[in-house]
């Protein structure tokens, strides 16, 4: 006799519908097992909040109103209790405390499944007192989910956004000057995946049977040094780029001016180099056999010749 395995349709509450939140949503909605799926929302009459709202609507999701922000962890149990998966897409823009808190309500709530927001580095690797102090939040969130046996967990780890890495403001890749700087040195590694990859991993991940519980998953859409990024860079916009290199002691010093700059603690951190990439094989992708978009890729259909980062 086999053993039945757990329903596909059960209900999924995630948590937020920014760029994450919409990937994930999306790529859950467009499945041939597609769940139930609701978003979490903040209330909200802006013009901005009406069209998603409709948009959602329109894709058949189901909206729950709280403001994760103001809510007591208790407020937020009372809803999540309702879902049997509960997914965060809400990331530190929320503010210091919020991932312990969603945590916490998971576990109050008794949920039977939890994706805290890690979508990220591997903090395991990292470990505490990183420059990004944020990172030891995400490690309360881990340990507090290891110490417990009622709600399995599953955290994704996807290293940075391909996107934040062209970001004018995380001050990587400057195209007004052509000029590329590297955090830490031209042999230090970063992983990338971009947020419509994230989500349909997510789903794929959510959706396996067996269930995967209670560990880490990584994935990747590209692992690649500060070198090959200056070469891609200089290969899709056609003009040659300024190299400069920051060590990790230049970045410290930078920080050390500016304490509370938090691109800069998010420089000084991935210059370091420790847990912030992982090869591609043995990914979950890469194992899966499921496409996803390089680095290369992405610069060539946001970085053209003249173009902005397109993010």
């Amino acid at each position: 006799m086999t053993t039945p395995q757990p329903s596909l349709d059960e209900e999924i509450l995630v948590i937020g519908a920014g760029e994450l939140g919409n990937s994930v949503i999306a790529a859950l909605t467009r499945r041939d097992d597609a769940p139930e799926v609701t978003v979490l929302l903040r209330p909200s009459d802006s013009p901005r909040h009406i069209r998603l709202r409709e948009d959602l609507a329109a894709r058949g999701v189901k909206i729950e109103e709280a403001d994760v922000a103001t809510a007591t962890a208790s407020e937020l149990a009372a809803v999540f209790g309702r879902y049997h998966t509960v997914v965060s897409c809400i990331g530190f823009a929320a503010g210091p405390g919020t991932q312990r808190k969603l945590a916490e309500a998971a576990l109050q709530a008794r949920v039977s499944r939890y994706f805290p927001w890690q979508f990220g580095v591997d903090y395991d690797a990292i470990g505490r007192g990183s420059p990004q102090d944020l990172f030891d939040e995400q490690l309360d969130v881990r340990e507090v989910l290891r110490a417990q046996s009622v709600t399995e967990w599953v955290i994704v780890s996807t290293g940075m956004f391909t996107s934040f890495l062209f970001e004018p403001d995380f001050g990587v890749v400057d195209l007004a000057t052509n000029t590329v700087n590297a955090l830490g040195g031209w042999d230090t590694e970063v992983t990338l995946t971009t947020p419509e990859d994230i989500g349909v991993l997510t789903a794929e991940i959510i959706q396996t049977r067996p269930r995967i519980a209670n560990q880490v998953v990584f994935v990747a859409g590209d692992t690649i040094s500060y070198g090959e990024l200056a070469d891609i860079v200089e290969k899709v916009r056609g003009v040659p780029v300024t190299r400069n290199e920051w060590t990790v002691a230049h970045l410290l010093q930078d920080l050390d001016r500016h304490p509370d700059d938090g691109m800069r603690k998010y420089r000084a951190a991935f210059a370091q180099g420790r847990g912030v990439a992982w090869p591609i094989v043995g990914t979950f992708n890469h194992t899966r056999g499921i496409p996803t978009t390089t680095a290369e890729e992405w610069a060539r259909t946001n970085l053209g010749a003249g173009c902005g980062t397109g993010g």
